[in-house]
């Protein structure tokens, strides 16, 4: 019996046990043989979001698809609606509509994308072989009969979320001028996200658009009985059912490829050294050689009529046909140098005394100069023999001109200063500001540390380090001035005039908190408490991190995003661009920005313009008396330009007349001689220097009357340009003058008016024509410089009506010295050189 039995156990006993495997295995969540549904349909409790909509679970076959929703499914699904059976029914679809409509609005610009990225959703809600890749990990009754699916586990393909990133990773959302991954991977971004990460996010329940927890799971190989879902995929730049591929904006692999470089060209060259430089190397020593030749051949000649005119002029006789080079009017001319006695080499016998006859361009030359010097003679006799009258008429010409200042409009606004009116940008630009309105205007404060050393914080990344700004107390301090600023009300509030682009006239109540603020404390709604609630285990600096990848996540009270490009500064290394890897918590300063609205019309601009005054004094009495020793603080306003030219000009006011006061005294050293107290206030040149200086000040006044008569708006900068020139010029010609006459002696039957008219006649004449030219040569360098200061090209003639001014009441002013001096002075040369 027992054999019997032995026998029976070893026969029976492996078939009982693969029967019971089997049947245990029916209770076993895992993939048959063609797959079935793990649900069906929806359990939802009204009580609940409506966005957090579960499915009823059922474990059974497909059904076949609802007709109602049926356009739905081909849309989204075709292949599965190819199939004609799904695990989804009509209101699943519906869902399924209105769930993936934000997704769609930013993919579907790129339509290889798209179908890539919805085809998962489509196999996680419909797919008739559901059980093959999906296990209901969490179930909970919703009826006594029902159970609803609380959270899944998704087997998936890493190929396919491989391609489906690589498809969409470039996909931009121009409304707000980022990449459609910034929102999609939630607090990673774009910069950090990766594949994982994207699935990831998507199933996270914590997110509003998520109905319940989904486990994706990334696999190539089947495993645990489960096959991953390995939906076939496009690549962005390849087009499917007739549309075309992602446009290279949203697909780098749609972009033509540039073209090859063309190969650079060939220098020019000559036996390898640069060709150009040659050919001028060449030309100058052609030249020069031919020059050098000229005159090496010609001095002989040239000299031996040097040497007969010389001759000629000692005993009287002869034309004067190069007054230049005359010395009858200098001083040398009065017997004090002796004419060369020997004629030079080459000289003979057989040549006419005087030498050649002169040439016709020598007679015009010769001809031009007596007409100058005789107009110079003449001009000097009427202003000399005339002096209280050139006095008395050029007075009232000043104040006549001078008046004209009363009409001048200053111009402060940097637009107008450095923009020529008929440029195309200025005109485009008053086109845009009079149908519309100008660009914002800022305030912006940016505020750094000293002392402060930077922060290590432990991220699940690793240790990251931040920037010393973000110091919890550094940033309450950054909190707490922020608020100052927004209280600053001086009959305006900031509530009145900053941009608000949330807000409405229709909205019952404005307040500052609607302004749009570019700060880091949008982050935490500019609110301490919830900053502080954050400090355990350092925690906002996680937050920091998240808000700087993705500040779609952290939107400020105005409504919108704190850009961290624009609310942090100092986190670009020297030659780094801006980029998807930049380093926003290695910032070294804070940046307050403010956006106020700007206007057309200058009236309704006032208020803003008060409220950015009242904004400079706070924050100057702030960086004096109440900044931190850890801060360093620089601020400014659209207002500040302008008001540092003001600035600049009023303070420049001290200089030009110390300066004018150092020239008064310079004149009246330099050409002033004591000889007796009794004569100190004629020979020391007081009388003099005053009015040389109010001379240069009455060209000024007279300048800008002028064109306020013509109604030529001027700058502030000609009173820092305008005042030194004229100074320099009207100076030079006071030592011209006045030391001329000085060495150039009077003669016997001479008076003072003729001795002044002589004076100008040649010396004079000389001089001018010299600072004439050299004038005309320096002015065409610094022409750009007086474009860019002075503004208007008008304000160019000014310098012309300063020379004539001046030189007109010198030369009146000088005759009234001399005759002050007497007729029987003694002069003594003054050495000084102007």
């Amino acid at each position: 019996m027992a054999g019997v039995c032995e026998k029976f156990s070893k026969r029976f006993l492996p078939l009982l046990g693969c029967i019971l495997l089997i049947h245990v295995a029916e209770y076993i969540p895992t993939a048959t043989a063609g797959g079935h549904c793990i649900w069906h349909g929806v359990c939802w409790n009204q009580t609940e979001s409506p966005f957090k909509k579960t499915n009823c679970y059922y474990d059974g076959p497909a059904y076949p698809i609802e007709e109602s929703t049926r356009s739905i499914m081909e849309y989204y699904c075709p292949d599965i609606a190819a199939g004609g059976l799904a695990c989804c029914d009509g209101e699943q679809l519906r869902n399924l509509k209105e769930k993936i409509a934000p997704a769609e609005t930013m993919l579907s610009r790129c339509p290889s994308c798209w179908e890539n990225f919805v085809k998962h959703i489509c196999s996680l809600t419909c797919a008739p072989n559901q059980s093959e890749f999906m296990f209901p990990k969490v179930l909970a009754d919703y009826n006594s009969t029902t159970k609803q699916v609380r959270e899944v586990d998704y087997h998936l393909s890493m190929t396919y979320m491989s391609a489906t990133f690589d498809s969409c990773s470039q996909v931009q959302m121009p409304s707000s001028n980022q990449l459609a991954f910034d929102v999609l991977c939630g607090d990673y971004s774009s910069r950090y996200c990766t594949p994982q990460r994207l699935f990831d996010f998507l199933g996270n329940a914590s997110s509003p658009f998520v109905p319940f927890q989904i486990n994706y799971i990334s696999n190539d190989t089947a495993g645990d009985g489960f096959i991953p879902n390995n939906p076939p995929t496009t690549p962005c730049n390849v087009g499917k059912n007739g549309q075309p591929g992602c446009s290279c904006l949203d697909c780098a692999a749609s972009c033509p490829a540039p073209p090859p470089p063309q190969p650079a060209p060939r220098p020019f060259s000559i036996h390898g050294a640069d060709g150009y430089a040659v050919i001028m190397a060449i030309v100058f020593v052609i030249f020069t050689t031919l020059f050098l030749s000229g005159v090496y051949c010609c001095n002989q000649q040239e000299n031996a009529i040097e040497w007969a005119r010389a001759a000629e002029a000692r005993r009287g006789g002869g034309p004067e046909t190069s007054p230049l080079h005359s010395h009858r009017s200098s001083v040398a001319s009065e017997g004090n140098q002796d004419m060369p006695g020997e004629p030079p080499s080459g000289w003979t016998g057989d040549q006419p005394d005087g030498g050649a006859d002169p040439t016709f361009f020598e007679k015009l030359g010769a001809s031009t100069e007596r007409i100058l010097e005789d107009f110079f003679e003449w001009w000097g006799n009427i202003m000399a023999s005339r002096p209280w009258v050139v006095l008395f008429w050029g007075m009232c010409l000043v104040i006549a001109l001078g008046y004209g200042m009363k009409f001048t409009q200053l111009t402060t606004n940097p637009v107008e200063l450095w923009a020529s009116p008929n440029s195309r940008s200025r005109i485009e630009r008053e086109y845009f500001d009079s149908h519309f309105e100008p660009f914002y205007r800022t305030e912006m404060v940016i505020i750094s540390s000293k002392g402060l050393p930077t922060i290590e914080h432990e991220t699940p990344g690793g240790t990251v380090k931040f920037g010393p700004v973000f110091n919890s107390t550094f940033m309450l301090e950054v909190l707490e001035l922020q608020n100052k600023i927004m209280a600053l009300n001086n009959g305006h509030g900031i509530e009145e005039i900053c941009y608000q682009p949330l807000s409405s006239a229709f909205d019952s109540e404005v307040t500052a908190d609607k302004c749009a603020i570019m700060s880091v404390w949008g982050w935490w709604e500019n609110s301490a408490e919830l900053f502080e609630s954050d400090l355990e285990d350092n925690a906002y600096l996680d937050k920091i991190i998240s808000c700087a990848n993705n500040p779609y996540t952290c939107l400020a009270p105005y409504g919108g995003p704190v850009l961290p490009a624009v609310a942090l500064g100092g986190f670009l290394a020297p030659g780094e661009q801006l980029d998807r890897n930049t380093r926003f918590h290695e910032a070294t300063a804070l940046i307050i920005t403010i956006l106020v609205n700007n206007k057309y019309d200058k009236e309704q601009l006032k208020p803003a313009l008060e409220w950015e005054k009242e904004f400079i004094k706070f924050m100057k009495n702030y960086t004096e008396n109440s900044m931190p020793s850890y801060m360093d603080i620089a601020y400014t306003s659209e207002r500040s330009i302008e008001d540092e030219l003001d600035r600049e000009t009023q303070s420049d006011v001290s200089t030009i007349l110390v300066s004018y006061f150092i020239m008064f005294a310079y004149i009246s050293i330099s050409l002033g001689r004591f000889t007796s107290f009794s004569r100190l206030l004629i020979d020391s040149k007081i009388t003099l220097g005053l009015g040389g200086v109010f001379i240069v000040l009455a060209s000024v006044v007279c300048s800008v009357g002028i064109f306020g008569y013509a109604d030529v708006p001027a700058t502030m900068i000609i009173v820092e340009v305008i005042p030194f020139l004229v100074l320099a010029v009207g100076v030079d010609n006071i030592f011209i003058l006045v030391q001329t006459s000085q060495r150039e002696g009077r003669r016997p039957d001479e008076t003072i008016a003729e001795h002044i008219g002589r004076t100008l006649q040649v010396f004079y004449f000389r001089m001018y024509l010299g600072i004439v030219l050299v004038g005309a040569a320096h002015g065409l360098i610094f022409l750009p410089v007086m474009l860019s200061y002075i503004g208007s090209p008008v304000n160019k003639q000014k310098l012309a009506n300063h020379m004539l001014r001046g030189k007109e009441m010198t030369v009146a002013e000088t005759s009234l010295t001399r005759v002050r001096h007497g007729t029987g002075h003694r002069y003594v040369y003054v050495q000084t050189v102007a």
